[in-house]
């Protein structure tokens, strides 16, 4: 007879699932999760948003630590984003509460007093950041070995979210360096949402030989998706203002500017409307996420940061305005309805370009087929390298220069050693660090770029926009970029919060923007990255226009029209089946190549082809060219990587870290997270 997983947990545990939280049974992926963390695997906790993916890895840990009696600081829990964290903390330390262990949340907001008193009296789990633990690592107030040394499990929330960037390449090399602390191996456990290849993501992520996957991968179609092509922002905020009345609806969309401006426009038209994104305060969030959570009939229109599974209470709908560049991102958003028992999940597009319906569309075709995007970290991490080095050093305060590599070398197994010498040797001679008789330590360099704020800008691997704080008498609103401040006397009106304030002054020195409610309608500026789409995508908008396939979502009539307007006006050997067809714009004159070969494949292209002195303007999709014959060339034509110069300046300047690498690894870095060569190379050829 197979013995039941919940048996396998601690009594106490056992007694308050089914006595205090009132549980008559665990969810399946919560059941299948127990075994194998009771027996030490390091896991990947597959499950949809409010999927109990929490529960599913903090229970058998805890269960570990209460049977095991693990002493001291013996769990570290990290999230991608301070507020999930916050979010968590309640829910965490109840759980805790039921064998008698203690939460710390340790992150950049919570002041000093809190942190000294936890040193004092050791919490048996940390919340934390990628970032707050290599300021644990580096700070001298940190006795580390006794900090670290009963750390037994590490459980990172939302793993999508850092391994796809270079936070992950941090948050893997800051683990393995707090396990060095550790008297006994230690755990890992990654939740994830949906994802496309679970196993090589394990593999990256836990190097151990004992893993397993827990949960499904598959996707599900089962949901109710409208797309609807709506034209315009403030036509979005009619539809949202007039449907699902007496619901409780979150409105995502993809830029903090557009956040402002549909709030501004859903006031208008009566409705009541919280925001919540990034350059926020934490206590505007909070205000917000706590009365949407607590009101019915209300809106809250937020960024990306409510796609990490902060908790709003239970939500009726889902809207999106225009289109997330990725089916993870829809299938995270989607998944924050239909947590009721017989509610659906759902997800209604409202697009205001032609361009956002097609990528809709585009996304939800993928999703019809049934295919999420695979995670994989991003290629030649360099930069995380130099990084890594240099805090390296300010934790050892002295590390001789052999084994610096050698570190180095087992943090970023997939690179090769020779490479990380050359790149140490190369920090070594640029002042980056300091050699004295083989003994690396921090050089003149570093601290001269990276000092100020005890190396605070050396603690992250992504760069952080200079914000000013703005603020009213005593209250933090929020932050607004600089650059961007109105130029004019009449102009001095910001949109914060779904609110406009007059800019009475600005405080250059303490960084900080005087502000007064105003009765003029303002303007919200940021600046931010913009967006490329990927191959795989690129190429289910084509499918979408030509209708191939099936689309489980619903289109409305004005997309349908809108979209049969668009194949109408595709080349017609595109309609016929082609992968890429070259158009003649006889109004410009200019020739359109339609690639659908996304961002990086296109990117590479246009290089190319200056570099032959053709002019060019691209998107995703398509490259124009004033003349026929430069597409064809490209055939026959070689580059070397000098065609890439240009480029590669223009996008350094947002590459962190990038002054203390050799010019050709930066390159190599650029390369690998900006263009798609292997794609290029095939159609240049086609």
């Amino acid at each position: 007879m197979n013995e039941n997983p919940f048996e396998r947990l601690f009594p106490a545990l056992q007694y308050h699932i089914v006595n205090s939280m009132g549980w008559s049974s665990l969810r399946p992926t919560q059941q299948q999760a127990i075994s194998p963390i009771l027996d030490g695997k390091d896991c990947i906790i597959l499950a949809p948003t409010a999927g109990g993916k929490t529960e599913a890895a903090f229970i058998p840990i805890l269960s570990r630590m209460a049977a095991e009696q693990w002493p001291g600081v013996s769990v570290i829990y990290v999230c991608p984003i301070k507020a999930l964290l916050n979010n968590l903390e309640e829910r965490l330390t109840r759980y805790c509460s039921f064998i008698g262990r203690r939460v710390q949340v340790w992150h950049g907001d919570i002041n000093q007093s809190q942190k000294r008193n936890a040193m004092k009296d050791y919490p048996d789990v940390i919340l934390t950041t990628p970032e707050s633990l290599e300021a644990m690592l580096i700070s001298l107030k940190v006795e580390r070995k006794a900090w670290f040394g009963n750390v037994r499990a590490f459980v990172v929330d939302e793993l999508h979210a850092f391994a796809g960037d270079d936070r992950g390449w941090h948050l893997r090399s800051v683990m393995s360096r707090v396990e060095r602390y550790a008297n006994k191996p230690v755990q890992r456990v990654g939740l994830s949402a949906t994802l496309g290849n679970p196993d090589e993501l394990l593999e990256w992520f836990a190097s151990g030989v004992s893993r397993e996957i827990v949960g499904s991968s598959s996707v599900s179609t089962d949901a109710d998706v409208m797309v609807d092509h709506v034209g315009s922002l403030e036509n979005a905020a009619i539809v949202i203002s007039r449907l699902h009345r007496g619901e409780k609806r979150l409105v995502f969309c993809d830029s903090r500017s557009k956040v402002e401006q549909l709030a501004v426009l859903l006031r208008g038209y009566g409705t009541r409307t919280f925001v919540s994104h990034a350059s926020l305060s934490a206590s505007e969030r909070k205000l917000a996420e706590t009365a949407f959570a607590e009101e019915k009939d209300c809106v809250i229109v937020a960024t990306s940061t409510l796609e990490l599974g902060i908790d709003v209470g239970d939500l009726d709908r889902v809207l999106q305005i225009d289109s997330p560049g990725t089916v993870s991102s829809f299938l995270q958003r989607m998944g924050r309805t239909g947590r009721r028992p017989g509610s659906a999940r759902n997800c209604t597009f409202l697009c205001t370009t032609e361009e956002s319906l097609i990528v809709a569309l585009g996304v939800c075709r993928l999703w019809s087929e049934q295919w999420v995007e695979p995670v994989v970290a991003p290629g030649d991490p360099w930069h995380i390298v130099a990084q890594q080095a240099m805090t390296l050093c300010l934790e050892r305060s002295q590390i001789p220069e052999r084994e610096l590599s050698a570190e180095l070398g087992l943090l970023f197994r997939e690179l090769s050693l020779a490479r990380i010498q050359e790149l140490v040797r190369h920090m070594v001679s640029t002042g980056f660090l300091h050699s004295d008789e083989g003994g690396l330590s921090v050089g003149g360099r570093t601290e001269e770029l990276y000092g100020r704020s005890n190396y605070l800008d050396l603690l992250s691997s992504f760069t952080t926009p200079k914000l000013l704080l703005a603020r009213h008498g005593g209250a933090e609103l929020g932050y607004v970029d600089p650059m961007n401040l109105p130029k004019s006397q009449e102009d001095k009106v910001l949109l914060l919060g779904g609110r406009s304030w007059k800019v009475m002054s600005v405080d250059w020195p303490k960084q900080i923007v005087w502000v007064e409610p105003s009765t003029l309608v303002g303007k919200a500026r940021w600046m931010g990255a913009s967006r490329s789409l990927g191959r795989p995508l690129c190429k289910a908008i084509l499918r979408a226009l030509r209708d191939e396939g099936t689309c489980v979502a619903k289109l409305s009539k004005r997309s349908q029209e809108t979209i049969d307007e668009l194949n109408a006006a595709i080349p017609e050997a595109l309609r016929q089946g082609r992968e890429t067809a070259i158009e003649h714009l006889f109004e410009s004159g200019r020739y359109r190549w339609w690639t659908f070969a996304g961002g990086a494949a296109n990117s590479v292209l246009v290089a190319w082809l200056q570099a032959n002195d053709t002019t060019t303007k691209a998107t995703d999709m398509w490259i124009e060219v004033d003349d026929l014959q430069a597409i064809k060339a490209l055939a026959a034509d070689e580059h070397d990587g000098s065609c890439f110069a240009q480029l590669f300046d223009r996008l350094m300047v947002g590459l962190k870290f990038h002054e203390a690498l050799p010019r050709s690894f930066a390159e190599d870095v650029l390369e690998a997270r900006y263009l798609d060569l292997a794609t290029a190379h095939l159609l240049r050829l086609e």
